[in-house]
């Protein structure tokens, strides 16, 4: 099963690949590995995948584009970013990036949300892919430049649009709120929006979710672990929320949601997944991978029936607000 992203006629599967991790986001992950990750990818029946030019400084969009190389092009839907140029730092090559990735710094991010910076953006990435068009093209972080990224990034990418050079266009962040400004005041195709409908956080339902229902914009759901804490039946101690070390009433919380999950035989992050994925809004859940059965297991926990007392259960035990119209459904099956 498929949706297509708003107004537009670009696809998503219900379960993406987020390829920040085959940018050795954190550490080194071998080149066999990364192929074995997007195979078992496509053989679980996952037809989306989503990169950035952050993403190891190019690192993981040239992985994704060898990886992809041979495939059938219309069976595939690509998303990257822009908002960050990569400028040759030679003095750099000796150091490693400071931003969480494990590779050479021998190139650096430059921010830039201007027209020409969008053009030249998309320019490297295609280079990078190995691509002669993207599907799905967002503006990335936009966090402190909204006046640049509202009133010239997005104006080139709906004329990019207009023009049949890309298919759909949108923004991802980490919050809601500009997400939602651009909703309202743009014409997205879609918003990626990482973190903030989870288990653990689900105010997107505050603000973006009745907004993209409301303009027809579809929301492609990421971070839906909390970066880690929503990974495993048991959260460890040193388990991560939004990248950094998760604060004990945290912890607790992703505990006791875990027993209800126990209680009615569903992994968490099975129930995870369903969460984010059940919203009619929601197009797609993006998933970061840095091995193939690491895919393996999403794939299989996104297919797993969520029986409707655990939501019920959550609601009752205050670990969830009442999710409107019900979340009854499991995740759709690949």
């Amino acid at each position: 099963m498929t949706a297509v992203l708003g107004r537009s006629s670009v696809p998503v599967s219900p379960l993406g690949l987020g390829t920040a991790p085959l940018g050795n986001l954190y550490r080194v992950v071998p080149e066999p590995d990364v192929t074995a990750t997007i195979d078992q990818a496509w053989e679980s029946g996952i037809r989306f995948f989503d990169t950035a030019p952050h993403y190891g400084l190019g690192l993981a969009e040239r992985r994704l584009g060898a990886a992809l190389a041979g495939r059938p092009r219309a069976e595939y839907t690509i998303s990257t970013k822009v908002g960050r140029l990569l400028v040759p730092d030679p003095d750099g090559a000796s150091r490693r990036d400071d931003e969480g990735f494990d590779v050479p710094a021998d190139l650096r991010r430059v921010w830039d949300f201007s027209a020409d910076g969008v053009r030249r953006s998309l320019e490297g990435s295609l280079e990078r892919l190995g691509l002669d068009r993207i599907d799905l093209v967002l503006i990335h972080d936009p966090d402190d430049h909204w006046a640049e990224a509202a009133g010239q990034a997005y104006p080139a990418l709906h004329e990019l649009r207009a023009q049949g050079v890309i298919g759909a266009i949108g923004a991802g962040m980490n919050q809601t709120a500009m997400l939602t400004r651009f909703v309202v005041e743009t014409e997205v195709d879609a918003v990626l929006v990482a973190g903030r409908y989870t288990l653990l956080d689900p105010s997107a339902a505050d603000d973006l979710l009745p907004a993209c229902a409301e303009r027809g914009v579809s929301v492609l759901a990421a971070g839906v672990f909390n970066s880690g804490l929503l990974a495993t039946d048991n959260p460890p101690a040193d388990a991560t929320y939004d990248y950094q070390p998760a604060p004990a009433t945290v912890r607790e919380r992703a505990a006791a949601i875990g027993a209800v999950c126990r209680r009615h035989g569903v992994p968490l992050p099975a129930a995870a997944i369903a969460f984010a994925g059940a919203r009619p809004e929601v197009a797609s859940v993006l998933l970061g991978a840095r091995a193939a059965a690491e895919v393996a297991a999403n794939a299989a926990a996104a297919e797993t029936r969520i029986p409707d007392a655990l939501w019920q259960d959550l609601t009752n035990e205050g670990l969830l607000p009442p999710p409107p119209g019900g979340q009854e459904s499991h995740f759709p099956a690949l």
